[in-house]
């Protein structure tokens, strides 16, 4: 060990004020309102709430309906709700396709045209056109 005499730095510190806390009679005052109408405020707003939350319930069930509507789609939920949607028919048809073209297996599987099922409209029965298409 070396005997430096060691160098006096308390000169060097800067001082920090003390900081008065702040007592009751310096305090602003505060505005209170009465009970009632406080409560009446947060009555208005809670209805204001659940009106709010009805109307993002039936804003999702337009969506669906809309996409439904279109057909091309298996499952109408399987669109991811957008409000744009709701507005803008452009906007829906082509975020469908957009979807279709990501996940082509959740397109409707409705058969189209004439598949031989149901009704047709032939006209009086020949039996003897019949057999001879038969035979043929």
């Amino acid at each position: 060990m070396t005997d430096q005499p060691i160098e006096d730095t308390t000169d060097d510190v800067e001082t920090v004020p003390e900081i008065e806390e702040p007592t009751v009679e310096d305090a602003p005052e505060e505005d209170t309102f009465p009970r009632e109408y406080v409560e009446k405020l947060r009555d208005e707003n809670a209805r204001y709430r659940q009106r709010a939350g009805k109307a993002d319930d039936l804003a999702r069930r337009v969506h669906r309906l809309q996409v439904a509507a279109t057909g091309l789609l298996a499952d109408p939920d399987d669109l991811e709700f957008n409000e744009d949607h709701l507005d803008d028919e452009e906007a829906l048809n082509t975020a469908i396709d957009d979807l279709l073209a990501r996940k082509p297996h959740l397109a409707a599987r409705r058969p189209r045209g004439d598949v031989g099922q149901g009704i047709t409209d032939t006209g009086p029965v020949d039996l003897a056109a019949v057999l001879r298409r038969a035979a043929n």
